[in-house]
């Protein structure tokens, strides 16, 4: 070993010749001698020492850029997400006003309906009146012309007895007069029966064009009420296919919402009731009555799917003002394993103990820790819905305590498999995770 050592000198001795370190005290001096290895081996350890320093410093400084480069995106990242909130707030509120708007149309166009089918109604009435008029008129002139046939048959008959009569006891004279006063009395009821037949003809006339006028009022009244219905119709459409496509998108029917809000419903609003009209038999309720009955039945559907939307986890979970989002519904790298794997919900970052909410009224069905979600809370909703909200800090409801929307269920935190401070939220419907994104963009839609 120190032969080669020596020979290791001698190699080096052309290129660092060996040098000495002189060390000088009060009464002695010494000195120590540096030999080409040791040399090569210090100037070694210094090229190294130097390289490091350099490679350290480079890795700082792209450290250092690199973090103001992600903050500067994260600033970018929220004003976007701030003005994307802004934009569905103000069609939230527009979608609000039309709605509040068609429901005012609708009921101003109920009173209309209401108010015409009272007209429609008189209308009908004074109609089987003159009916009923027409055939009292007609049934006294057979009467007068009857009686009118009967004095004529009886004047012939006296005239022609008259003529035959012979050997009366009364004088020729005598028989003229009462010959006189029965023509003058049969003038006289030809006459008065001419004028109440040209009388009841002028009514008859009278009572036909009075009629025809209500025939053509009641056309008029049921072109306006096509046009009235038409407009209703279209109102409730309108209304009804977004709540509808709301449904579609969070993945329940809107039959089985129907279904179930109406086994709820303890009593049917007055106002939403058919229309029944009771009659006499003489008039028979008409198409008009029954697209007013399916009006309302579209606008029981309008309530209905108001109260399946109330009942639905559309709800943030937290504050938007104050959280920001940091992951969503799909795959993604695993922050902890580093593998691509399934991310069953979505992710909000805040401050720890920032209040976690409940998305709708439900029964909290777990309360406690479970593995990887840390401090779990589940919420069990209607419709076979469930929601997750998972590393929470703190706990603030029980197993089979009834939470409402906005209801604080606990404080976020960390806890469980967990690189940060964080709410994992997610929605189960029938126990299969689906995008809780849906959720709330319905939620943001609507309300």
């Amino acid at each position: 070993m120190r032969r080669h050592f020596v020979r290791l000198n001698q190699r080096l001795e052309s290129h660092l010749p060996e040098q000495r370190l002189f060390l000088r005290s009060d009464k002695t001096t010494r000195f120590v001698r540096l030999r080409p290895a040791t040399q090569a081996v210090a100037l070694t350890g210094v090229s190294l020492f130097f390289a490091w320093a350099v490679i350290a410093t480079s890795i700082l400084l792209m450290d250092v850029i690199g973090s103001g480069s992600l903050r500067d995106q994260a600033l970018r990242d929220q004003a976007n997400y701030e003005q994307r909130l802004n934009l569905l707030a103000a069609e939230r509120d527009a979608r609000a006003q039309e709605t509040e708007a068609a429901h005012a149309r609708f009921a101003e166009a109920m009173e209309r309906i209401s108010e015409m089918q009272m007209q429609l109604l008189a209308s009908e009435e004074r109609r089987l009146e003159l009916e009923t008029g027409i055939d009292t008129i007609h049934g006294t002139i057979r009467r007068v012309t009857r009686e009118r046939d009967e004095a004529r048959a009886r004047l012939a008959e006296v005239t022609r007895t008259l003529e035959v009569e012979t050997g009366s006891t009364r004088t020729a004279a005598d028989r003229s007069r009462d010959n006189e006063e029965m023509l003058d009395y049969m003038l006289t009821a030809m006459a008065r029966v001419n004028r109440n037949t040209h009388d009841l003809g002028m009514d008859a006339e009278q009572a036909r064009n009075q009629a025809r006028h209500l025939a053509m009022e009641n056309e008029l009244l049921k072109d306006r009420n096509h046009v009235i219905f038409s407009q209703l119709e279209e109102a409730l459409e309108q209304v009804i296919g977004p709540m509808e496509r709301v449904f579609r998108s969070a993945g329940v029917s809107s039959d089985q919402i129907r279904r179930l809000v109406r086994q709820g419903a303890n009593s049917q609003t007055a106002s939403l009731r058919p229309i029944a009209i009771s009659t006499s038999g003489t008039i028979t309720p008409g198409s008009d009555i029954a697209r007013a009955n399916a009006i309302l039945e579209r606008m029981a559907d309008v309530d209905a799917y108001r109260r399946g939307i109330d009942r639905l986890p559309v709800a943030r979970p937290v504050n938007a003002r104050t959280v920001r989002q940091t992951s969503g519904f799909g795959m993604r790298r695993h922050p902890l394993t580093g593998r691509s794997t399934m991310h069953n919900g979505l992710d909000w970052a805040g401050s720890r103990g920032t209040p976690i909410l409940a998305s709708a009224d439900g029964v909290v069905k777990q309360a406690g820790r479970q593995g990887g979600y840390g401090n779990l809370v589940v919420i069990t909703h209607d419709f076979g819905i469930e929601t997750y909200y998972a590393h929470l800090n703190s706990i603030d409801v029980r197993v089979g305590q009834r939470v409402s929307r906005g209801q604080r269920i606990g404080g976020m935190g960390t806890t469980g498999a967990s690189t940060g401070v964080h709410l994992h939220y997610e929605v189960r419907v029938n126990g299969r995770p689906v995008n809780p994104i849906t959720y709330v963009r319905a939620g943001d839609n609507v309300f």
